[in-house]
């Protein structure tokens, strides 16, 4: 039976999931907007991570060895990335991971405790078994697994584009020079911690690679590009190319 604490996990991610559309549809529709939306999403997502992190973690110690663990935690990160947005000026694009993700738990919610309390369920599969779900939860819970890991491979690549953004937003004093600091380092755990983020990096480098290596391309840019390829190699600790498949890589943490 789903608790208090689950329902206000749950509404954090409809709460980011309308605010979040109202905004879009604006941005989309070249029509203005309160920075209102843009808060509450993130609000909606504070809210959200702050619950499962308290469950993944439990009470915050004043320690050190607490604070290693919680920076190394994933649903902190998202967190203190949310907190990050929520308190800078609006940049549209830093919503969509996070929409995303709220439309996953959206519909496992409605699935697993709304549809359960209001569609009648089948008879058990089996003796003394568990009841058979409603058609419609069997069809929403089949589409959420089969279309998971598409929609992480769109965060990969979309957390990359942010990035760019960022920094091209520090360059013309359209969001505070901090910005690229901050998600670099945010994109760099992503690096080590998600084989979805290591693959949209690998793809990523081996296009850019092949476009710089271009013939007819001035010397200058394939000496830009190694420059950068080795000052990313050289701060975030690890090589930028293709990786090998990592082992029972499996869903993304709990959000």
């Amino acid at each position: 039976m789903a608790t208090t604490q689950h329902y206000l996990w749950a509404s954090g991610h409809f709460l980011l999931l309308v605010s979040a559309l109202r905004y879009f549809v604006a941005w989309i529709t070249f029509k203005s907007v309160s920075a209102w939306w843009y808060k509450a999403s993130f609000t909606g997502a504070l809210i959200s991570y702050a619950i499962v992190c308290q469950k993944s973690l439990g009470t915050p110690q004043p320690n050190a060895a607490f604070v290693r663990r919680a920076m190394l935690d994933e649903n902190v990160q998202y967190f203190l990335l949310a907190f990050f947005w929520w308190s800078s000026k609006p940049i549209t694009v830093a919503l969509l991971p996070y929409a995303i993700f709220s439309v996953f738990h959206a519909l496992t919610f409605t699935r697993t405790t709304l549809m359960t309390q209001f569609l009648p369920t089948g008879p058990p599969a089996t003796a003394n078994g568990p009841p058979q779900q409603h058609p419609l939860a069997k069809k929403l819970g089949a589409w959420v697994k089969a279309n998971y890991d598409s929609a992480m491979r769109v965060v990969a690549y979309t957390e990359l584009v942010i990035f760019v953004r960022v920094v091209l937003g520090a360059a013309t004093f359209q969001n505070s020079l901090i910005s690229p600091i901050i998600y670099a380092h945010f994109l760099r755990q992503r690096y080590f911690q998600s084989a979805f983020t290591r693959d949209a990096v690998a793809t990523t480098v081996a296009r850019i690679d092949k476009l710089v290596h271009k013939p007819g391309n001035p010397p200058i840019v394939v000496q830009v590009w190694e420059k950068v390829q080795m000052l990313a190699v050289r701060w975030s600790g690890t090589t930028l190319g293709p990786q090998a498949p990592a082992a029972g890589t499996g869903p993304a943490p709990r959000r």
